[in-house]
Parts: C-alpha cells; sequence; structure tokens
C-alpha cells in the first residue's frame, strides 16, 4: 500500500479523501493556494506545501508546481478529486513520468471518454443506448444545419471536450443554430482548448440518471446502483438522490448492465460514473463518462456501503476490488443537498465571507456533513461556492426526506448567505415529494419566478 498520498484540490473533497487516507494508515500531504493557508484541509494533512497565488491557474491547475510538491515530499501517488485536473490527462501522464501514480484512470481512457464524440461511437460499438445525434464531429455551420434538419428541433450543440455545463446549448429554431453553435464554440475553447463541436437530440422532459462503476487492473467492473441527478441548475447538480425513485427493478438491471459493458469497452480501471437520460418512456441513452469521483458520490456509498474512495486508492495500488457484484445490496433511501455559498434571490450570486458562527446538523442515525468550513474560516471569492454537503439515509425515500428537512433545519451559518432555504423550498414541494421532476424542474418551478 501507497505510504505517502499527495491530495490536488482543495475544500471538502481534499477533506474527504485525507479522511480515508488516515483511515487506511497512509500519510497525506496537502496543496494550498495563498487565500488557503488556513484552510482545514491543509490543517489536516500530515504535510502541506503552498502551490502559488489566488487564481487556480497559478496554484490548483499548476501542474508543474503541483508535481515538484509531490516529488520534494516524496509521494507514491496523486489523487486529484474531482474539478481542477482531475481529467486532464496530461496532467495524469506526467504523474506517471515522474514515477508517481495518478488516482485516477489512464491518461487514453481520460482522453478516450474525456472527448464526448469520441466516446458516443465507442458506446455504439459496445451496444450502450445513445442519444441520436451526429456522426462524429460537427465541422462548420452547413453542417450543423444539417444534422439540425435531420435530428429535427430541438437540438443540443455540445463540445466534444465540454465539462460542468460549459459548451452546451440547446437550440428550437434554425435561426437560433448560428449564435449557439459560434457561443458555444467560443466558450469551450477558452475553458478547454478545444472547439470541436458534436449534436445531439434534444430528450425533453428527461432525467439525468447516472450508475456508479469501479473498476480494477485486472478486468474486473461492478457498479454500485445509479444515482438520480436531474434537479439541476443551468447543468449544475443541486440535490441528488440515491436509488432513483421512478424506474423499474427492469430498467435499472438493464441501465447498470450498460454501466458495466461502457466501462468495460473503455478498458476502465478506477471510479467512475455512466451518465444517461431517462425519457419519460422508460428509455434510457448514454450521455457521456465521468472518470473521476464525483460531488454526488456520498449518497452511493450511504446505501451501498462501499467507500468508493478507498476503492480508488486500493485499484490505484494494484490490487482488486475489495466487493464483487453479487457483495453489493442497495440499502434504503439517501439524499445530498449541496449547500452553497450563495444568494438565490439575487440570481444564486456568490457570497463569500467570513463565517462568524456555525453550527452543523452533524447528529443523529443517518446524518453526514461533508465540509471544510468552521466558525471564524473566510471563504475566499476565487473558487467554487459549494461549502458543505449534507447527506441522509433513511429506510425509504419518505424517511430521507424527513431527515434531510431536519438536518437543514439544525444547520445554522451566520456572516454569509446560502442555498439552505431554497433546498428546504424543494424537500417541500408537491412535485419532488411525488418523484415528479426531471431537469428542467427547477429553472421551471423554483427559480424562474425570481429572475
Amino acid at each position: 500500500m501507497f505510504d505517502k498520498v499527495l491530495i490536488a484540490n482543495r475544500g471538502e473533497i481534499a477533506v474527504r479523501i485525507i479522511r480515508a487516507c488516515r483511515e487506511m494508515g497512509i500519510k497525506t500531504v496537502a496543496v494550498f493556494s495563498e487565500p488557503d493557508r488556513e484552510a482545514l484541509h491543509a490543517q489536516l494533512a500530515d504535510e502541506s506545501v503552498c502551490i502559488g497565488s489566488a487564481k487556480a491557474v497559478d496554484s490548483y491547475n499548476n501542474m508543474t508546481n503541483i508535481i515538484s510538491a509531490a516529488v520534494e515530499k516524496k509521494v507514491q501517488a496523486i489523487h486529484p478529486g474531482f474539478g481542477f485536473l482531475s481529467e486532464n490527462s496530461t496532467f495524469a501522464a506526467m504523474c506517471e513520468e515522474c514515477h508517481i501514480k495518478f488516482i485516477g484512470p489512464d491518461p487514453s481512457v481520460i482522453d478516450a471518454m474525456g472527448n464526448k464524440s469520441n466516446a458516443r461511437a465507442m458506446m455504439v460499438q459496445a451496444n450502450v443506448p445513445v442519444i441520436p445525434g451526429s456522426d462524429g464531429v460537427v465541422e462548420d455551420m452547413e453542417q450543423a444545419y444539417e444534422t439540425a434538419e435531420k435530428l429535427g428541433y430541438p437540438v443540443m450543440v455540445k463540445a466534444s471536450a465540454g465539462g460542468g455545463g460549459k459548451g452546451i446549448r440547446i437550440v428550437h429554431s434554425k435561426e437560433e443554430l448560428q449564435k449557439a453553435y459560434e457561443s458555444a464554440k467560443a466558450e469551450t475553447k477558452a475553458a478547454f482548448g478545444d472547439d470541436t463541436m458534436y449534436m445531439e437530440k434534444v430528450i425533453e422532459n428527461a432525467r439525468h440518471v447516472e450508475v456508479q462503476v469501479l473498476g480494477d487492473n485486472f478486468g474486473n467492473v461492478i457498479h454500485l446502483g445509479e444515482r438520480d441527478c436531474s434537479l439541476q441548475r443551468k447543468n449544475q447538480k443541486v440535490l441528488e438522490e440515491a436509488p432513483c425513485p421512478v424506474i423499474s427493478e427492469k430498467v435499472r438491471e438493464q441501465m447498470c448492465s450498460a454501466a458495466v459493458r461502457a466501462a468495460k469497452a473503455a478498458g476502465y480501471q478506477s471510479a467512475g460514473t455512466i451518465e444517461f437520460l431517462y425519457d419519460k418512456s422508460g428509455k434510457f441513452y448514454f450521455m457521456e463518462m465521468n472518470t473521476r469521483v464525483q460531488v454526488e458520490h456520498p449518497v452511493t456509498e450511504m446505501i451501498t456501503g462501499v467507500d468508493i474512495i478507498k476503492e480508488q486508492v486500493r485499484i490505484a495500488d494494484g490490487q482488486k476490488l475489495s466487493v464483487k457484484q453479487e457483495d453489493i445490496l442497495i440499502q434504503g433511501h439517501a439524499i445530498e443537498c449541496r449547500i452553497n455559498a450563495e444568494n438565490p434571490d439575487r440570481n444564486f450570486a456568490p457570497c463569500p465571507g467570513l463565517i462568524d458562527y456555525l453550527l452543523l446538523p452533524a447528529g443523529g442515525l443517518g446524518i453526514r456533513v461533508d465540509t471544510a468550513v468552521y466558525e471564524g474560516y473566510e471563504i475566499p471569492p476565487y473558487y467554487d461556492s459549494m461549502i458543505a454537503k449534507v447527506i441522509v439515509h433513511g429506510k425509504d425515500r419518505k424517511e430521507a426526506i424527513a431527515k434531510m428537512k431536519r438536518a437543514l433545519y439544525e444547520f445554522i451559518i451566520s456572516g454569509i448567505e446560502t442555498n439552505i432555504e431554497f433546498q428546504n423550498r424543494i424537500l417541500h414541494n408537491e412535485e419532488y415529494l411525488a418523484g415528479e421532476f426531471d431537469t428542467s424542474f427547477l429553472e421551471k418551478k423554483l427559480i424562474e419566478w425570481k429572475e
């Protein structure tokens, strides 16, 4: 087993990884930017190294500085968490060149699955249902118009190298297409340095359902069931739950089997997620694969009892999966609410600042809080606004919802604005309680009238 691991991230995911490593007897090295000098992850790790100034490009995305810190501290592996460099194949290759294990899939797999149009073609070969779309990359506007006519509006223009909701545009008519295509290209070029685009038919009134997979170096691939991530704002997830409250056992089996086929087709070795759209007719379609741990991985951990971070570390260490498919038993229901430092009544404007009082709802059976904030901590304005994840587990969905309501009632934070009350609005909405929602739900039902 590794003796020392560097965590190339910050916030709650860095804290989460440090804790898992400590339980495994592994020493940890945290990296931090200048504004994060007092951050919890920098304090909890066995060692910590400043890697740059506030801007992510100078610190958490600075590959040279991170590798230098890893070499200096003599670590055997680097865990990238999510975001930042977690799906950067160049960084993964740099780690390998420096004889440092990247805790994630091989660079070639990151590249193959990170290019959405290539991944789509791979899924077709693996007999995984895909959304009707373009045959590969859409090279120019002439081809874009032809593809849109063939698919029928509405269509979605998507960046091949996209992620985090960037490089995506929904187009309802021919008149909108050129502006959407060109703006999506420009956005993805700026974000990822790659402006290749492809197109898909919009599956209207669909749910976003994803399957957690684990693959080791011995050809073993298993799934840990599915999560419903339909509650989103501007393609960013807000609340997730597992299992999906509306799919049948038959569809669940088909979807999870398709996810395993997809991971095997990619030669996948680590924790990953196969994302699907699920429509009202009961059909599901592959969207993309995320080649990293997800923000919402705790809901899967709660219903399976499998520590996904520890499995990632074991896989990277060359060990077999510690569980087999027949060992996986889905028990109860779990919900995660992302708590952000933002003001929903001001178009979700970020609200950095000093936390002068904090009471976390960390008590009671089935309540978990993943966070890196503490009383007296000043949230910097430079990074993502998520400050905590509240995760609950109940014997069924009704109990999980009741537990989440109770947990949010006990979550008291002052000095900054948060979205806690907005999360409460979701949990008290009759349609949400009935499980009647899709990816457009928040924008149509709970946000539009505010903006």
